[in-house]
């Protein structure tokens, strides 16, 4: 039996879905629990730290609300004077990067008195009410109700050369990431063979001057509409029966190319002259820790159960962001979504008798 007070709603994860779904559940007055992750070498590995796959991106221009700017003189006043000095010593001053703006959506969440442990979640039980979850520490915590927003991560190759140059020209997301300086007028490559692969590439032909498809097959195992859109495209080369060896580049530059190896002649290597890689072979959504207990999608991915709703399988169980979203992934979609798990958490508390 956990020796923990029975909390109204459990929020486990700590992206945009996360910290939403806490400052609205905050403000209902409904004191919300936040696990926002630890900080383990098996976590930086799998890129699932606290403050969620933002944590890993640079600069964020496409969240509404913050243009291009100098925020260093708002941060003194956002945070206390620890905080302050260590975000602004690391501020590109050209906007909002992905960890300063999770640390004002944390710090938002617990100006409204939303509880924050940094641990994690390793293991539930859902059958019955009110609701148990163990965290890494050994602890036990009950809940009437949870909010699932633990996000997926992206699936990379394992190179220890992607590691390196993360945020320096590796990335898992062209949408968030391809506009951005170091991309545009420049070559690209792309891993993958599948849809998310032509489409990231097609997205990519907007801002590089030529994009490469690596691929290890002699064909797309994507659609044929997306396939043969990428294949038309006059930007975009595929290197066909071919693997990474190599991601190439310098600790100044960043990414500044590849080295691919045939799958037909393992003798055979050719250098691409780059400045960003991205690869598009998938994202697995972080729910071991539910044991199979909410159902899922054939991907992976948390189904919702009810039309337009957050609702899981699980009564009382409510999932944000893009542990749910195999569509958009994208940070203000999954904040919208921690907004609807918030109020459907709420509104099905206030049913049950618990405000």
């Amino acid at each position: 039996m956990s020796d923990q007070p029975l909390r109204n709603v459990i929020i486990i994860g700590s992206g945009p879905a996360a910290w939403s779904a806490a400052i609205y559940t905050s403000r209902a007055n409904l004191q919300p629990l936040v696990f926002e992750g630890a900080f383990t070498e098996d976590n930086r590995l799998k890129g699932t730290l606290p403050l969620g796959q933002l944590a890993l991106t640079t600069e964020v221009e496409n969240f509404a609300g913050f243009p291009a700017g100098d925020l260093s003189g708002y941060y003194s006043t956002a945070f206390d004077e620890r905080k302050a000095a260590e975000i602004n010593s690391t501020h590109h001053k050209q906007g909002v990067s992905g960890p300063e703006l999770m640390e004002l959506m944390r710090q938002q969440a617990k100006n409204f008195g939303t509880e924050v442990i940094t641990d994690d979640i390793v293991s539930c039980q859902l059958g019955e009410k009110p609701f148990v979850l163990k965290s890494l520490s050994g602890k036990e915590y009950q809940a009437h109700a949870i909010i699932v927003a633990t996000g997926a991560r992206a699936n990379y190759l394992g190179l220890e050369s992607e590691e390196r140059f993360k945020n320096m020209g590796v990335s898992a997301c062209a949408v968030c990431d391809g506009a951005l300086p170091r991309f545009r007028n420049q070559p690209l490559v792309v891993v993958g063979g599948g849809d998310s692969a032509m489409e990231e590439a097609t997205f990519l032909t907007k801002f590089a001057s030529k994009v490469y498809i690596v691929h290890r097959r002699h064909e797309f195992r994507a659609s044929k509409v997306m396939a043969e859109r990428a294949l038309a495209n006059h930007k975009i080369e595929v290197k066909w029966n071919s693997v990474i060896d190599e991601v190439l580049g310098d600790e100044k530059k960043g990414v500044t190319g590849v080295r691919i190896r045939s799958t037909v002649d393992e003798s055979q290597t050719e250098e691409l002259d780059a400045t960003g890689y991205f690869a598009a072979i998938g994202h697995t959504p972080n729910t071991d820790f539910l044991g199979g207990q909410v159902e899922t999608k054939p991907n992976g991915y948390i189904k919702w159960t009810v039309p337009f709703r957050t609702n899981t399988n699980v009564e009382g169980v409510f999932a944000a962001g893009d542990v749910a979203d195999d569509n958009y992934k994208q940070a203000i979609t999954a904040a919208g979504s921690g907004c609807q798990a918030a109020l459907d958490a709420e509104r099905w508390l206030a049913s049950q008798g618990h405000e």
